[in-house]
């Protein structure tokens, strides 16, 4: 253990929200999270988040299928490595998994903890396959297969203080995973992002914010920035959202590495959710109009 890790008190809660430039340098990328560990250790935090993509952005589908790794692979391991020698939960925001359906990658959110260990990981479900609007035409299924349907919840509790949930990017626009996270009983979702700069501009902000007014709770979105190769580019505004929709901090469209520290408080969620019971009012049956053919199950006795 290094003796920034030994000597830094870390503070029950506090969170760092990294922002990175990743390109198709491994050993760049590593440096850069490196960096963001470090300064994540000194300002007492528990638990740092990357972005997607965190350790590769390549310029093809080929590039991205023929780098990816296993879970238990070398590369991962020198993450896993950072987290130890900085005694720092870390929040790998989209690690290309090889071994997906035809030769395809998955797209996953590990989590591991201060020793390193694998903690918990959530494969990316929806996958962004769009036309963006003055920008690019970007197809992720071509090299990504999407996850089995899933709400993951870590409970770090002990750890870290608070319960949170695990998303990625295009999540970001299916409000019912959050809806699902949230009747979990999560004090924070994290939403690790390499959103394009039309898309960032247009709904970053006001997405982050709807999906923490709904599910009353902390959002934290680790964010990739700036320009990664002739052919993508990235909005930035690493963002730390409290449970009442405040924007807690905003690392800014150009800066990498940057760091936004917040404290997550697990109390504040609860006084929250006490306040305006959104949990206790939602009805089972309106969430039945999201069945195939949108057949609504009878309300449930209120007596």
């Amino acid at each position: 253990m290094s003796v920034l890790a030994s000597t830094t008190k870390k503070v029950l809660g506090r969170v760092g929200v990294g922002q990175l430039t990743a390109t198709g340098s491994h050993a760049a990328n590593l440096a850069a999270a490196a960096t963001l560990c470090a300064e994540a250790a000194a300002a007492g935090c528990c638990l740092l988040c990357l972005p997607e993509a965190f350790s590769f952005i390549g310029a093809s589908a080929a590039e991205t299928r023929a780098q990816a790794e296993p879970l238990d692979g070398p590369r991962l391991g020198a993450y896993r490595a950072l987290a130890a020698e900085h005694g720092l939960w870390l929040s790998l925001g989209g690690f290309h998994e090889a071994g997906a359906p035809g030769g395809r990658v998955f797209n996953t959110h590990v989590v591991v903890d201060a020793r390193g260990a694998t903690v918990e990981a959530y494969r990316k479900i929806h996958l962004f396959d769009v036309d963006v609007p003055g920008g690019a035409v970007l197809l992720e299924s071509r090299s990504t297969a999407p996850g089995p349907a899933a709400a993951v919840v870590v409970d770090a509790t002990a750890a870290l203080g608070f319960r949170f949930g695990l998303t990625t990017c295009y999540d970001l626009r299916f409000p019912e995973l959050y809806v699902a996270l949230a009747r979990k009983g999560v004090d924070a979702v994290l939403v690790p992002s390499a959103f394009t700069r039309p898309t960032g501009a247009a709904h970053w902000h006001l997405l982050l914010r709807a999906r923490a007014v709904e599910t009353q709770c902390y959002v934290l979105a680790a964010a990739q920035c700036g320009v990664h190769n002739g052919k993508r580019a990235s909005y930035g505004h690493a963002l730390a959202v409290g449970p009442w929709g405040d924007v807690l901090g905003d690392a800014g469209p150009d800066a990498a590495p940057a760091l936004v520290v917040a404290d997550v408080d697990a109390a504040a969620v609860a006084a929250i959710r006490a306040k305006m019971p959104i949990a206790a009012q939602r009805r089972p049956d309106v969430l039945g109009l999201l069945a195939p053919g949108g057949a609504a199950p009878p309300p449930e006795p209120t007596e």
